[in-house]
């Protein structure tokens, strides 16, 4: 599919050379725009999951940059755009390098925010010489003759901006930074821990986002020529944006294209009147139907059911008789006097243990002591308020979360978490391309293959999180947790919810990890298993070690 798209630019770029009438080559700039601004919207929006309204003011940005360069200092109009692109990227990564730190502010709190830029600027902008109140006029301002006339030209840029964008989504979607994107949108705090620099991720996406709506901006802002606040920073155009890509689909790479192909269509087709009425309850019944119907979205909808009546071939599974690939060398884990605080309450006070390669540390107590606070300052969830953690020769202490897992601290949680849009091969694909090793996409799956076949789950890697039962959900956390090839694992009551067998079977799984020298925390409510692993038991008691 993504071979056709320059074969399908080359098309179009041949139909402007060839000629088409002006209406045309109008009619499919802005089409062409809409696609820029829709799927560079879904680069954090839709990937990542950060809902945001603020593109009409990086799109309004772009468009007053070139408006009072051109305008005012006389700079070429070609020359603009990237400083359009440069000025709307900071704008979002000084907006994301504040906002992104805050753990709260997610969801509705982010789309309310970044919604609040837009008036922010349209005050800024009329309030100084910028524009002043009356707009700025830009019909004087020369157009390069790229074609024979000025709506040949800009149909010409905008197809070159909607070929770029579509396909630097699908370059995205199919790397690393993508992946990240995607695990992030599922389930951030659990990408963090798995090694995805969560935090640098949010920040390109948010910046390549925002210059190319810049770019999209300073283009349109010689289409028409007339640049004014009320219509630049309306809020149509990020209701728009989000409403093409949420039709098409707003995770895939090609989704937003296909909607906002078709709700652009609808809208200037019907231009005027009453069929301009007709135009928009048209794209209000669509949407509302596709929502209903389709809640993924177009695209993704229609590749579902394909794959769904496509013959598959067999897949052909490793099964693995003891655990795959060696992992880093061993190394201690020492905690020593960790304090931890939230409010008025200690959860942690003077906590202060060791784990030893290949040794199993039993951690217990009850319901409220500390031990999941413990493991969340180990694997660099929370910072502690005093205290040193170190692993080996490395200091966790301060480190953020991504970091300490690369530097080889795996962990469970107590209520299986995987990535809910990911098949169980890619959940623990995942871990295998971010942690120490850091993986090719292609080594990565041969891994998790291996790692699905050691927990017995061979047979359900195309299964999704949801088709598994806890039993499976639990297995799955724990070869996610292998996959990064971690030093030391901190197995949060890994054995709660499964029958005897199950049980069982997790033992002789952990007694293997140890043999690699692996070392290990193991928190645990079974006392039966706690006693037949560990070598070595710590209790926990509101918040102290009371006895070891």
């Amino acid at each position: 599919m993504a071979l056709g798209l320059p074969l399908v630019g080359v098309g179009f770029a041949a139909l402007a050379v060839a000629g088409l009438p002006a209406f045309y080559e109008s009619f499919l700039y802005l089409i062409f725009s809409w696609i820029a601004l829709a799927t560079s919207w879904s680069f954090l929006s839709g990937y990542a999951g950060y809902f945001s309204f603020g593109h009409g003011a990086f799109f309004g940005a772009g468009m007053y940059t070139t408006a009072a360069l051109t305008t005012m200092f006389e700079v070429p109009f070609l020359a603009t755009l990237p400083l359009a692109a440069a000025l709307a990227a900071t704008l979002a990564a000084g907006i994301g390098a504040v906002v992104f730190r805050v753990r709260r502010l997610r969801g509705e709190l982010f789309g309310l925010l970044t919604l609040a830029v837009g008036f922010v600027l349209a005050t800024i902008v009329l309030n100084t010489p910028i524009d002043g109140g009356p707009g700025v006029y830009l019909s004087g301002v020369p157009l390069p003759r790229l074609l024979a006339s000025p709506t040949g030209t800009l149909y010409l840029l905008g197809l070159g901006l909607a070929v770029a964008t579509v396909g630097a989504a699908y370059a995205i979607s199919h790397s690393r930074l993508g992946l990240g994107l995607y695990a992030i949108h599922d389930d951030e705090d659990v990408a963090e821990l798995k090694g995805v620099p969560t935090l640098a991720y949010k920040l390109i996406a948010f910046a390549l986002s925002a210059g190319i709506a810049g770019v999209a901006g300073g283009i349109h802002a010689m289409y028409v020529s007339y640049v004014t606040v009320g219509e630049t920073f309306s809020i149509t155009v990020p209701l728009y944006v989000v409403l093409m890509s949420v039709l098409g689909g707003a995770r895939h790479w090609l989704g937003p294209a296909v909607g906002a192909t078709l709700i652009a269509s609808s809208l200037y087709v019907f231009t005027g009147g009453q069929q301009a009425v007709l135009g928009r309850a048209l794209v209000a019944l669509v949407l509302i139907l596709v929502i209903l119907l389709l809640p993924e979205g177009i695209v993704p909808a229609l590749l579902t059911r394909w794959r769904r009546w496509r013959p598959r071939p067999p897949e052909v599974f490793v099964v693995a008789a003891a655990a795959p690939a060696e992992s880093a060398p061993p190394a201690p884990l020492a905690c020593q006097d960790i304090w931890r605080a939230f409010g008025g309450i200690q959860a942690l006070r003077g906590v202060s243990l060791a784990v030893a390669p290949g040794e199993i540390l039993g951690l217990v107590g009850p319901n409220g002591s500390g031990k999941t606070t413990l493991i969340n300052v180990i694997s660099g969830y929370y910072p502690p308020d005093r205290g040193r953690v170190t692993l080996g020769a490395e200091t966790l202490t301060a480190r953020p979360a991504h970091e300490v897992a690369r530097l080889g601290v795996g962990r469970t949680h107590q209520i299986p978490r995987p990535f809910a849009h990911f098949t169980a091969l890619d959940n623990v694909a995942l871990a295998a391309t971010f942690g120490p090793g850091r993986c090719t996409p292609g080594q990565a799956r041969a891994e998790a293959r291996e790692w699905l076949a050691f927990t017995g789950l061979a047979r359900r890697a195309a299964a999704f999180p949801h088709e598994l039962n806890l039993h499976e959900r639990k297995f799955l956390e724990l070869a996610r947790a292998l996959a990064a090839r971690p030093r030391l694992i901190l197995l949060d009551e890994v054995l709660s919810g499964l029958n005897p067998a199950e049980v069982a079977s997790a033992i002789r799984l952990i007694q293997q990890i140890r043999q690699r020298g692996v070392a290990i925390l193991f928190v645990e409510h079974l006392m039966r298993a706690v006693m037949e692993l560990s070598d070595r038991v710590v209790v926990l008691n509101e918040a102290e070690v009371i006895a070891a």
